[in-house]
């Protein structure tokens, strides 16, 4: 019998590659397409459900049919409103800048839509990430860099559970973005030219503001911007407008320039300074996931990345109690933000990462 594998299908063309080269691998294939979005509800148990779709969902319908597998619909609006939308915007009522890839990684694509796959009896489940999944002399299973750096999205997969690592597959993680679209015009997949979203997918016009503004009103009142001293600059309409490191939009006439160094809810502050005061020579952090190894025992070298997209920086990560980490670096880092994710590598593999809260 062939083994199957479900892929996580948006309607996009990274997806619907996936697909279509796996199946031309000689797997079995089912696409699975996640309903986060308030039209429509259940999960479709048949191939042929006619439930409303949503325009990705009728995409990655489209691409099902055109390359022959069974395509499902998963439902998984409240989680999502509850796993990732509440705990974004929370994040930020409380002083904090949330990752909400980081949050719905483990939780919703490689949480529940896996455990649906499984349900589904797929023996593997695949996605469109720009990163790969590899197995070392040893037999142990690592998450490693995409080939592509700047489509590289191993930062956002670090929280996934490392026992899930022999059951993902991430063909994509080989390829460049630019092989990606030239192999989907190859095969004359109907999404082929479709364009990519780089916004959040449930923050209209990538605008989180005006969603704070209707969905956590209470959390913005009008304070003080004050400098490390504690002298008053100015006056802001919220803190969570703002975010470590911001310069633009501070409405401050200074000499220097200013950059946000901290945002303090419990005085209703926005700190600001030079640009060295934004400098950092260490971090901590917590909510640690590890996927190289089960416990951080003792202090190792790593390659460390604080934000999305951002270099890594060397340094040395040490434990602390309570499952927390210290990581200090050889090279001070601009803007450590806590709420954001610290993600530590060693080499390309991805060693594990935590919550940055100071």
């Amino acid at each position: 019998m062939k083994e199957k594998v479900a892929v996580a299908m948006s309607g996009g063309v990274d997806s619907s590659l996936v697909a279509t080269l796996l199946k031309e691998e000689g797997y079995e294939v089912i696409g699975i397409t996640m309903r986060l979005s308030d039209e429509g509800r259940g999960f479709c148990l048949s191939p042929e459900s006619d439930a409303s779709m949503l325009s990705s969902v009728k995409d990655a319908k489209k691409v099902a049919e055109q390359i022959g597998i069974a395509h499902y619909v998963a439902d998984f609006r409240d989680m999502f409103k509850t796993k990732v939308i509440d705990y974004f915007l929370d994040e930020y009522a409380a002083g904090r800048t949330p990752n909400p890839c980081v949050a719905c990684n483990p939780q919703i694509k490689f949480g529940a839509l896996f455990n649906k796959a499984r349900e589904l009896g797929a023996d593997y489940f695949a996605t469109g990430h720009y990163a790969r999944v590899k197995k070392n002399e040893q037999g142990d299973y690592g998450l490693y860099m995409g080939k592509d750096n700047h489509k590289d999205q191993s930062y956002a997969l670090y929280r996934i559970r490392r026992d899930m690592l022999p059951y993902i597959k991430f063909p994509l993680g080989e390829r460049t973005k630019a092989e990606t679209r030239q192999l989907a015009a190859k095969y004359g997949l109907v999404v082929a030219e479709k364009e990519e979203s780089q916004e959040v997918c449930f923050v209209p016009d990538d605008d989180y503001k005006t969603m704070l503004k209707r969905f956590r009103p209470q959390c913005l009142k009008p304070g003080d911007i004050v400098d490390l001293s504690g002298k008053v600059l100015g006056r802001h309409n919220g803190v969570p407008l703002y975010t470590v490191g911001q310069r633009k939009g501070l409405g401050i006439a200074y000499p220097e320039p200013l950059y946000v160094v901290k945002l303090d809810m419990a005085k209703n502050q926005v700190v600001v300074g030079s640009n060295k005061d934004v400098m950092a020579d260490s971090l901590i952090a917590e909510r640690t996931n590890w996927l190289a190894f089960d416990e951080l025992k003792e202090p190792i070298r790593v390659n460390a990345r604080i934000r999305y997209g951002a270099r890594e920086g060397q340094g040395t990560v040490t434990p602390l109690d309570g499952g927390r980490i210290k990581v200090a670096f050889d090279s001070p880092q601009r803007a450590v933000t806590p709420g954001q994710s610290v993600v530590l590598y060693s080499g390309e593999q991805v060693v594990g990462g935590g919550i940055i809260v100071e």
